[in-house]
């Protein structure tokens, strides 16, 4: 692990695989850190790409933020990085709130991104409705923290069949939701509930795409990430089967295979 003080805050992050490979930068999702990300970021070395795969600021290891933090801040923060790294451009690929993020980089600064990986997340602006749950659950996990919280939904963060089938990946999920400070899930909620319509940022969108989504995702279901195909007809899409709102972590060889499997064929060979 290493870090960096930038745009305010300081980044915790890891940097793992050769410096020649291609450059891979993995946002997690809300309320997880970088380790959400370790079944990939190990296949993704021994396959000779580079990773990158920071903690938000707020999350993990990384500065903690109050008040309200927009997506735009990540992508900011996440490019400034990229910056410090020297890397020009990159893959960028995120889950849920981190697939919100990598289509808030490719809205802002799409010069830097190489291709996308979007898992598990959805395009459209938040609802009115959607805007005050978030408000209010801001509100609650400052008032109560996290751990009631994390009971309550890790059912819907896996497959409901998981939490029991898979003890240690439950265990993992939970440990990262409890130990996020709610200052920072409070801020990110709040920004993420202003967030911009991305329909259009993916609409003219030329450079590849894979959209993974776990088959029985109760967040962001199948239909979400086929409307992101509708809009991305020469995505890649791919339906983890066995799989919830974190295919990466419930599926990671299936997950994988997918990820790599686009990397040789869609980006690289572009190159």
């Amino acid at each position: 692990m290493t870090s960096t003080a930038l745009r305010g805050t300081t980044l915790h992050y890891d940097d793992t695989g050769s410096s020649a490979g291609l450059p891979v930068l993995l946002i997690h999702g809300h309320p997880f850190n970088r380790s959400l990300w370790a079944p990939q970021t190990e296949a993704l070395v021994a396959a000779g790409h580079r990773v990158i795969a920071p903690d938000l600021r707020g999350y993990g290891d990384s500065g903690v933020e109050a008040g309200t933090v927009h997506l735009s801040d990540f992508a900011d923060d996440l490019v400034a990085l990229l910056d410090h790294l020297d890397i020009d451009r990159a893959v960028v690929g995120g889950v849920s709130m981190g697939g919100q993020i990598a289509m808030e980089m490719q809205r802002g600064h799409a010069h830097r991104v190489r291709a996308l990986v979007l898992s598990d997340t959805s395009a459209p602006a938040e609802t009115d409705d959607g805007k005050a749950f978030r408000n209010r659950l801001a509100d609650r996990l400052l008032a109560e923290g996290m751990d009631g919280y994390a009971d309550e939904v890790i059912g819907k963060m896996l497959a409901d069949y998981n939490v029991t089938a898979m003890p240690d990946v439950a265990g993992h999920v939970l440990r990262m939701m409890r130990a996020t400070d709610p200052r920072g899930a409070a801020a990110a909620l709040r920004g993420r509930a202003e967030r911009p319509d991305y329909r259009d940022t993916l609409a003219a969108v030329r450079s590849p795409v894979l959209i993974v989504v776990g088959a029985d995702d109760v967040y962001t279901p199948v239909g979400d990430a086929e409307a992101i195909h509708e809009l991305v007809p020469h995505a890649t899409l791919t339906v983890i089967e066995g799989a919830g709102h974190l295919p990466g972590v419930e599926q990671p060889g299936r997950f994988n295979a997918a990820l790599l499997d686009f990397l040789s064929t869609r980006v690289t060979a572009r190159t």
